[in-house]
């Protein structure tokens, strides 16, 4: 029980570092707020509804690994080195992916709510 309630403490700190520090962590946090009362009256099932709410919790889950690396690799090293510009452009590329696939799938349920 010990090592879950620090595993909790440490993933909080994680979470309350990127809402301050980092202003992605904080729109994607403000989406997913947002969303929990919208997302009820766009879904037409259970499933669909945790659809739309994991897709932003994705996003949200992707930058912060992202950030993470970022801090990592300006730890390592703040020099322009290859290999630390490539870890973090694929870190952003991934944030990109997963807003890809939140849009796609929050554009084709407002689609189908609408039409």
């Amino acid at each position: 029980m010990k090592r879950w309630l620090a595993a909790f403490r440490n993933s909080f700190a994680g979470l309350r570092h990127g809402f301050k520090r980092e202003a992605p962590v904080r729109e994607e946090i403000l989406a997913f707020l947002f969303s929990l009362p919208v997302a009820p009256f766009v879904a037409n099932s259970v499933w669909h509804l945790l659809l739309l709410w994991g897709v932003l919790l994705f996003i949200l889950i992707v930058e912060l690994l992202n950030t993470g690396i970022e801090a990592l690799a300006d730890e390592v090293s703040l020099e322009k080195r290859d290999n630390i510009r490539i870890a973090k452009d694929c870190g952003s590329a991934a944030v990109l992916l997963a807003t890809f696939i939140a849009v796609a799938v929050w554009g084709v349920s407002l689609w189908q709510l609408v039409f």
